[in-house]
């Protein structure tokens, strides 16, 4: 679970709604295009608030930079059905929000976590809206088995609820689930806890069961993306309980991508040091002007 560093949005940004020709979208949006656009896509319980600690140096840096609620995710609305949220439709979403930001080129994606299994199907599907891809924490197929068992009992769990109880079962799912917090764990502002236990209500069941399905059944689909001349940078924090490190540097060499260890975080660099994680993707995106 990404937890925000903070969750005031800066002064020169803005939330606001995007249309789409597949519906509308919750988005934090901050600066303008002098070097570019940055589209960034939260992960599996997550939202545009994970980005928060990155709007400010990357618009600063000259970016234009929107973070996206996906279907059904905190505040971007999404029906009760299961179908909804496969990945194909979740990859269609993104690049209907690419095309409604009609941002000049260059256009960069980023995804985190499960957002970089959306961004990667959507650049397979369709790569020619964008400059870069950058996989933020997110690897080659599958999650690790020990996280798969949590997710699978997760979704196991959220499907025996939903029809049983369904407006009670979301409170008490994400009370078990913080029961589960190490006890050593740093306790959280009452703001960032009411905050975590508000976006795990807002978000569909259908949206969680889905995604948590794609989690641990994903196929390597490495070699596919690496025929892509898209440029790619693999990013993570120095240890991750999803894709371990070591993977990701092997995906890296696969894909031929660039590489980025961000000391002082683990699987939410975006969140765990937002300062480093913007200064390399600021880094990557100029290299490409210069090659």
């Amino acid at each position: 679970m990404s937890k925000p560093p903070r969750l005031t949005l800066p002064p020169a940004a803005r939330a606001y709604r995007l249309t789409t020709s597949r519906g509308e979208f919750a988005v934090h949006e901050a600066g303008v295009p002098v070097h570019g656009t940055a589209l960034l896509v939260p992960g599996f319980t997550g939202s545009k608030e994970d980005f928060i600690a990155l709007l400010e140096p990357l618009a600063a840096a000259g970016f234009r930079v929107v973070a996206v609620d996906g279907r059904g995710q905190h505040e971007s609305p999404g029906p009760r059905e299961e179908s909804a949220y496969e990945l194909h439709e979740l990859a269609l979403d993104l690049l209907s929000q690419a095309e409604a930001l009609d941002a000049p080129a260059p256009l960069h994606l980023v995804g985190h976590s499960l957002g970089g299994l959306v961004s990667r199907a959507a650049v397979l599907r369709d790569a020619s809206p964008f400059a870069s891809l950058t996989l933020m924490s997110s690897g080659p197929a599958a999650i690790t088995e020990e996280q798969q068992a949590r997710t699978k009992l997760l979704v196991a769990t959220l499907e025996a609820m939903r029809d049983t109880a369904p407006v009670q079962s979301m409170p008490a799912i994400w009370e078990a689930m913080r029961a589960q917090d190490p006890a050593d764990a740093v306790p959280d502002s009452p703001e960032l806890a009411a905050f975590l236990r508000d976006r795990w209500l807002a978000t569909v069941p259908e949206q969680l069961i889905t995604t948590g399905r794609v989690l641990v059944s994903e196929p390597d689909r490495v070699a596919e993306l690496a025929e892509l001349p898209l440029p790619k940078l693999v990013l993570s924090g120095v240890v991750d309980y999803a894709w371990p490190v070591p993977v990701m540097d092997e995906m890296a060499v696969r894909l031929g991508a660039s590489r980025v260890v961000v000391e002082g975080a683990e699987h939410s660099p975006n969140a765990e040091n937002p300062q480093v994680t913007a200064g390399a993707l600021v880094t990557f995106w100029q290299s490409l002007t210069m090659q």
